[in-house]
């Protein structure tokens, strides 16, 4: 019996993965090994920056809170410690937009932490 191919199937295969790499430079683009490669780098890349993605905001929150609170003569570190003794239990992502968007609650936490 001879082989079949399935041409229909490795087709679809390719069109896919050429689809995702429109836009790229090059012969990354239309050329299939190139363009395979390139895409599955690019997973790989989206993969990891997933979890990179969380890490960079947890460290811009930070920052941001940190930057809050010493303009009330507090480091974050403090600051972060006092709010677990006291009770409040606003996570990071809240008390740096309230750093940021509304100085005047952020006071009033910083307050109820002394």
């Amino acid at each position: 019996m001879p082989r079949s191919n399935n041409a229909v199937a490795s087709r679809a295969r390719r069109k896919k993965i050429l689809k995702m790499a429109k836009g790229y430079y090059g012969a990354r683009k239309n050329v299939w090994t190139v363009a395979k490669n390139a895409v599955e780098k690019g997973l790989q890349y989206a993969y990891v920056g997933r979890k990179l993605k969380k890490r960079q905001f947890r460290s811009l929150w930070i920052q941001r809170i940190n930057a809050g609170t010493r303009q009330y003569g507090m480091s974050y570190s403090q600051f972060m410690g006092k709010c677990s003794k006291s009770g409040i239990e606003l996570n990071r992502k809240v008390l740096a937009d309230l750093a940021l968007n509304h100085p005047a609650a952020f006071k009033a936490v910083v307050d109820q932490v002394k």
